[in-house]
C-alpha cells in the first residue's frame, strides 16, 4: 500500500494471485500480452483476476497463431466484448473467406486499438532489405527427404480416413516438423548424421564468411537449438568467434554486452523462441532465419532485434529456403493466410491454428 507502482512476471503474477487480487489497482498493464493468448492457462487466468479501473495492453504480435490469440486478450481489456465465443471457437468460426464476419470483428475492436507502426514512431530508422536465399538439396539430402514424405503421405492419409483432420493435427504437425528439420540438415533427423554436409548450412557459412570479411556482425536464428549445435562446431572449425542463446542459457546481459561491444565477436547465434524479444543487438547489420517459422509475425520480431531504435547502418535479413520442401510451401500458406489479421488489427498471422485440408495438400503435396 505504501508504493505507488508494482512491476512483476507473468509466472510470479499467478502464484501470487490469491494477494494481488485483493488489491485495487488504478490501472493494469500488460506488457507482451501475447503471453496470455491460451487462456486456459494458469497466468491467463491469473490476469483476468486482477482488479484494475483501468487496463491495457502492449503486444506487437496480438495475432499469433488464430483470431482465437486476440479474443483472450480481449478477454482479459474488456470481458464479453468478443462474447462468450472461447478462443477455439472464434478461430473456428472466423474462416479466412468470411469477410463479412471479419469486418463485423473489426469494427467491434477497432475503437480500442491503437497501433502504432515502426515506422510512425522511428522514422529515422534505416532501411531495412529483406530477401529470400535458396538452396538445392544435395543427392543424399533429397534422398532422406522424399523417403520421409512418402512415408508420411501413406501414415497421414490413413489417419485422415479413420479419424478427420481435426484429430489427426498430433501426426500432421509431426510430419511437418519432420520435413522441416530434413530440409535444413538430415542430422535433426538422424542423428547419426550430424557431421554430414547441409547444403542450407554451406550457404550460411558462405554468406557468413563474406559479411565478416567485410567487417560486419551477423545473427543467427533458428528454433532448433540442434541445427545451432552444427553450426556452432562449424564456426569452430573455421575459428570464428561467437556467442550464443537459447533458452537455458545463464547470463544473458553477459552475452548480449560481448556481443555488442566486442569487435572480434561478429556472430551471434539465438534460438528464435529464447531470442524473439527482449534483446537489442544493434551491433549486427546483417540476419540470418535458417528456418521459416509459421507465423512470419516471429520472424520480424527476431529481424528487429538489430532493426531498431539505436540502429545507424541499413540491416539486411535474409530468409534461407530449400527448394522443392515443405519449406517453400510454408512461405507460400504464409502469405495467403496473413490477410486476416492484418484486416482485423493490422498484424500478422501463422497458419497451424486454421490448418485445412487443402493446407495439407499443399504442405505434403
Amino acid at each position: 500500500g505504501e508504493h505507488d507502482l508494482v512491476i512483476t512476471t507473468y509466472d510470479t503474477l499467478w502464484r501470487d494471485i490469491e494477494a494481488l487480487r485483493e488489491v485495487r489497482f488504478d490501472t493494469a498493464i500488460l506488457d507482451e500480452a501475447q503471453a496470455i493468448k491460451n487462456p486456459d492457462t494458469q497466468r491467463a487466468k491469473a490476469c483476468r483476476l486482477l482488479d484494475g479501473d483501468h487496463r491495457f495492453a502492449l503486444t506487437g504480435t496480438p495475432v499469433e497463431n488464430h483470431l482465437g490469440d486476440l479474443w483472450s486478450i480481449f478477454e482479459f481489456l474488456n470481458p464479453g466484448l468478443l462474447g462468450r465465443l472461447g478462443q477455439r471457437n472464434l478461430a473456428r468460426k472466423m474462416p479466412t473467406t468470411d469477410q463479412e464476419q471479419i469486418e463485423k470483428l473489426a469494427r467491434a475492436i477497432s475503437p480500442f486499438i491503437l497501433r502504432r507502426t515502426k515506422e510512425q514512431v522511428a522514422s529515422d530508422l534505416p532501411r531495412k532489405t529483406e530477401q529470400v536465399l535458396y538452396c538445392q538439396l544435395s543427392g543424399r539430402e533429397r534422398h532422406l527427404y522424399d523417403e520421409i514424405k512418402r512415408r508420411f503421405q501413406a501414415q497421414i492419409e490413413g489417419h485422415l480416413q479413420e479419424r478427420g483432420l481435426a484429430r489427426s493435427k498430433i501426426h500432421v504437425l509431426e510430419a511437418l516438423l519432420r520435413l522441416r528439420q530434413a530440409a535444413c540438415h538430415v542430422g535433426l533427423v538422424d542423428p547419426e548424421r550430424t557431421d554430414e554436409g547441409s547444403a542450407k548450412i554451406d550457404l550460411l557459412l558462405e554468406q557468413l564468411v563474406e559479411v565478416l570479411d567485410e567487417g560486419h556482425k551477423a545473427l543467427v536464428f533458428s528454433q532448433f537449438t540442434k541445427l545451432l549445435a552444427i553450426v556452432r562446431r562449424k564456426l569452430e572449425s573455421l575459428g570464428i568467434e561467437y556467442e550464443y542463446l537459447d533458452g537455458r542459457t545463464r547470463n544473458r546481459a553477459a552475452r548480449v554486452d560481448r556481443f555488442q561491444e566486442d569487435p572480434e565477436c561478429p556472430v551471434f547465434l539465438v534460438s528464435l523462441k529464447a531470442g524473439g524479444v527482449g534483446l537489442n543487438l544493434t551491433a549486427a547489420e546483417y540476419v540470418f532465419i535458417l528456418d521459416p517459422w509459421w507465423n512470419p509475425a516471429v520472424e520480424s520480431q527476431a529481424v528487429d532485434r538489430t532493426h531498431r531504435i539505436g540502429q545507424t547502418r541499413p540491416v539486411f535479413a535474409y530468409r534461407l529456403i530449400s527448394r522443392e520442401t515443405v519449406e517453400e510451401k510454408v512461405l507460400q500458406l504464409q502469405e495467403r493466410k496473413r490477410e486476416l489479421a492484418e484486416a482485423v488489427v493490422g498484424g500478422e498471422k501463422g497458419f497451424v491454428g486454421g490448418l485445412t485440408r487443402e493446407d495439407l495438400d499443399v504442405l505434403l503435396g
